[in-house]
């Protein structure tokens, strides 16, 4: 079985390079043995339809050529020129005028100054321009060539009212999905291309645009976050702890959400207990209430002030705590100190996480595959065997995936750390400090302080790469390893 499987995958990687393989060759095919017309599309892409009498898609295809071109002489010239310096006149260095009503010295807006930050945006814009028109310009040529052949063959050749019908019906999948491809290309791709490409300037709070300029820098971010000086240097030691405290939350969180999750599913659909309606609406009203609302009250709760703080206080607790040297203050430092907030945090996402997993497993259970569940009862399995048996597993197989991206969602979980320790949760470590880092730290709300509070967005960049890197390492050896196989067949 195992070895079919990765048969099929080797398949799967090869049929992709043989597919991008023979697109190319197909290109190929079509320089070397089409006609002059076909040869023509080459430089003016219309040329192969309209030799065809394709009028429709002459003019569509012309047009789009066009309008690359005029983009590519008349706009993207004076940004791309400049992406090799990302600028060089920055407004900072302009003329300075007194300004009359102000009775202040202005910089004169009126002298053209260069925008790092258009200047990149830009250059990715018309960078995925290019490549898309240069894949629509080799499947403009095969498809003249195709044309081509037909019309030799003596076959009719297709008008832009069959391409029409054609998008309506076979096609039907490309005319759905152009818009959502095309709103992922500019909110997803292109500012993903950006974040990695501020990763290698020295964009930060030193060269903040428009006022000054920002340029490239190699490889030099990465060397701070990954031993320049080794653990010595603030952001490489700083990087380690909050990687190794990111990766534990985010196993002990989905951990302990799925299998007190499940314990929970158990125990309220269990034949033994009452009035279950009542059970689930009482644990879902966690879910009701909004997640920012709930850990907020939470924050307040166990606050070094809090009213669970000055309960204790009254009982008692304090005192032994301290007197026990568990604690040196007169609270407990529930989210302001290491150690204890670590805790705090994985115990309070318990509450809050708990409900969602009870109800996905709730309608697991009630999807259980009765016949196997029948037939162990006659076979006389007992309940624990049936459990670890039947509905462990089919449990496993229905939830398997959406443990993975439960893992990969609590990397990125920046509720519940941040609304819980946001000016609880001040760190005396020095290193961590210089970083802009605190113990409680996953890595995505490092990022958002180094962008939000210190404008730090070349070493931000740096480290949602490292998040991205993280996220998907995982989810490719989870789905390869742990949810492998085919097991549909045991359930049906």
């Amino acid at each position: 079985m195992e070895a079919n499987e990765n048969k099929k995958k080797k398949g799967k990687v090869r049929g992709f390079f043989a597919a991008i393989g023979g697109f190319f060759g197909d290109f190929g095919t079509a320089v070397k043995k089409g006609d002059i017309f076909t040869k023509l599309s080459l430089i003016v892409m219309g040329a192969g339809n309209a030799a065809r009498k394709q009028w429709g898609r002459a003019v569509l295809i012309t047009i789009i050529q066009v309008a690359v071109i005029l983009m590519s002489v008349m706009w993207a010239p004076q940004y791309v020129s400049k992406f090799s310096t990302l600028g060089t006149v920055q407004k900072a260095d302009q003329k300075q005028v007194f300004d009359m009503a102000t009775m202040k010295f202005v910089t004169d807006d009126s002298q053209p100054y260069d925008h790092s930050f258009k200047i990149l945006l830009y250059c990715i814009m018309i960078f995925v321009v290019w490549f898309v028109f240069f894949i629509i310009w080799m499947k403009n040529e095969i498809s003249a060539y195709k044309t081509e052949q037909l019309a030799k063959s003596g076959g009719r050749v297709p008008k832009i009212k069959d391409d029409i019908k054609s998008f309506a019906n076979e096609k039907f999948h490309i005319t759905l999905l152009s818009l959502p491809v095309t709103g992922i290309v500019v909110f997803t791709i292109v500012p993903i291309l950006l974040l990695i490409l501020v990763a290698f300037t020295n964009y930060d709070q030193n060269h903040m645009t428009p006022t000054y300029l920002f340029t490239w820098v190699g490889f030099d971010n990465f060397a701070s976050l990954f031993g320049s000086g080794g653990l010595t240097s603030s952001f490489s030691y700083a990087f380690v702890r909050i990687l190794g405290w990111t990766l534990i939350w985010a196993f002990f969180a989905t951990l302990t959400n799925f299998v007190f999750g499940i314990m929970l599913a158990l125990l309220v659909n269990n034949k033994r207990t009452k009035i279950k309606p009542f059970w689930r609406t009482l644990f879902v009203i966690t879910i009701a209430v909004p997640q920012f609302v709930s850990l907020l009250l939470v924050k307040n709760f166990f606050a070094d002030s809090g009213i669970v703080n000055t309960i204790l206080s009254d009982w008692g607790v304090t005192g032994l705590l301290n007197k026990w040297g568990l604690i040196k203050t007169n609270f407990i430092p529930f989210l302001s100190k290491p150690g204890w907030a670590h805790v705090m945090i994985i115990l309070i996402n318990i509450w809050i996480g708990i409900p969602y997993t009870m109800m996905v497993t709730t309608g697991v259970l009630l999807n259980l595959p009765s016949d196997q569940l029948e037939s162990a009862r006659i076979d006389g399995a007992r309940s624990g065997q049936i459990f670890r048996k039947i509905t462990m597993p089919y449990i496993m197989f229905i939830m398997g995936p959406t443990l993975v991206t439960d893992f990969v969602k609590n990397i990125n979980n920046f509720n519940v750390i941040y609304l819980l320790t946001e000016g609880n949760y001040a760190t005396t470590n020095q290193l961590l400090a210089n970083s802009q880092a605190k113990e409680t730290d996953l890595l995505v709300t490092w990022l958002f302080r180094l962008t939000q509070d210190y404008y730090n967005y070349k070493m931000a960049s740096v480290i949602g790469i490292m998040v991205f890197l993280v996220c998907v390492v995982f989810t490719l050896i989870a789905f390869n390893r742990f949810i492998k196989g085919d097991r549909e067949e045991t359930f049906q």
